[in-house]
């Protein structure tokens, strides 16, 4: 006879070394709601590049995204260590899912009307949702009883600060933003000075492996959307067929690219390096949502009925892809001469992929895909072979 599990046991700290470690199905359910909030930031800034208000989009978009991408962090860093699984668990992350559909309806407000009190209450139900879990470790665990309880204050004040900041006047909402996030990724680090957190190295990886998928799959939504966008405008057509094509060559090229960093050996061999791994993944999280907006516009853009010039919403592409193909490899750098993609691979890939800006206007937003697409499946070809050569 199977014994019952206890409803309620002692937050202790999960093996760092624990064998067969993987994402539990509760941390893929949160993942889904983390999708529809992704998924209404890129179709407020595709929506914005196609009408030719790309530049005062940026902001809203960079500032949301932080706060889906903060959330998810916490939450993932959080149960790698500290997963218990009990009812407590379960619904303080039910609350956290609810904080992130909250937060995902106030997308459309922040970017119309710089209306940002959905989402900073959205925001406020996940971060104390997730403080009542750092006091459960703090209370469970007396050897990192001090570094939660740094987690729980330091995260409980910047939180109420972000609700403060509702009443400032509109022209302190860059500056105020700026601070505020900068207090959000300092409150780890002050935390690890009393003592290191617990997490699964491979557990993490494979977290932000899952992660970028769901990013790339936002790409492959945003490109059907495109698809449709274009095909009720002026039918099918060969340069549809083409861009379309090119984006989904783009985006398995870049799937590709990702999986050839060993992430968790390298975190495994430098937990020293953890917070600067998983601090500028934010630029490639960031990058890949930006691309699906971009893969939107300029599969829209086969009808020819968009405000934006070719150049934009060619670079709207190009440059994502840039940003990912730098920043993946600078968090791999230390890797050194183990490095899957060198420097003098990725440097000249990521200019090749900006130059093809310069494709937009003679030959349209197509030239700039085809031109990705072959930076794109080049690097992924050099990279097999050379994986081979080492082999």
């Amino acid at each position: 006879m199977t014994a019952l599990r206890p409803l309620r046991v002692r937050m202790q700290p999960r093996p760092i070394d624990e064998a067969n470690r993987v994402s539990s199905p509760l941390e893929l359910l949160v993942d889904l709601t983390f999708v529809v909030a992704v998924a209404q930031i890129v179709v407020q800034l595709a929506h914005a590049i196609e009408e030719g208000h790309l530049a005062e989009t940026v902001l809203p978009f960079a500032m949301v995204f932080f706060a889906i991408w903060w959330a998810w962090m916490n939450f993932t860093w959080f149960a790698s260590g500290y997963d218990t699984d009990d009812v407590p668990y379960r619904l303080l992350t039910l609350a956290q899912m609810g904080g992130v559909l909250v937060l995902a309806a106030g997308v459309p407000a922040a970017f119309e009307e710089g209306d940002f009190a959905a989402i900073t209450i959205g925001y406020a139900i996940m971060r104390f949702s997730l403080v009542v879990q750092w006091l459960r470790v703090a209370v469970s665990t007396p050897e990192h009883r001090l570094s939660a309880l740094r987690s729980a204050v330091g995260f409980s004040v910047v939180q109420v600060a972000w609700l403060l900041r509702l009443l400032l006047p509109e022209e302190f909402a860059i500056s105020s933003f700026l601070v505020l996030a900068a207090l959000e990724i300092s409150v780890p680090l002050w935390a690890a000075r009393a003592g290191e957190p617990s997490w699964h190295p491979h557990h993490i990886a494979e977290r932000y492996g899952l992660f970028t998928i769901i990013l790339l799959g936002e790409s492959v939504l945003a490109a059907v959307t495109g698809v449709q966008s274009a095909v009720s405008e002026a039918g099918v057509s060969p340069s549809l067929v083409l861009v379309s094509a090119c984006a989904l060559v783009i985006v398995f090229a870049l799937w590709w690219i990702y999986y050839v960093h060993p992430s968790g050996e390298l975190l495994e061999r430098r937990r020293n390096l953890s917070y600067l791994w998983g601090y500028v993944h934010f630029g490639v999280f960031a990058a890949l949502a930006a691309l699906g907006s971009g893969l939107e516009a300029s599969v829209a853009a086969t009808s020819g009925h968009l405000e934006a010039s070719n150049s934009v919403i060619g670079a709207t592409v190009a440059v994502p892809v840039a940003a990912y193909l730098l920043l993946l490899w600078a968090v791999h750098s230390p890797l050194g001469s183990e490095h899957p993609m060198p420097a003098r691979l990725v440097l000249p890939a990521v200019a090749l992929a900006l130059a093809t800006v310069l494709l937009a206007e003679p030959l349209g937003v197509g030239g700039v895909l085809v031109g990705l697409a072959l930076v794109c499946a080049g690097l992924v070809a050099v990279v097999v072979a050379a994986g081979r050569v080492r082999a």
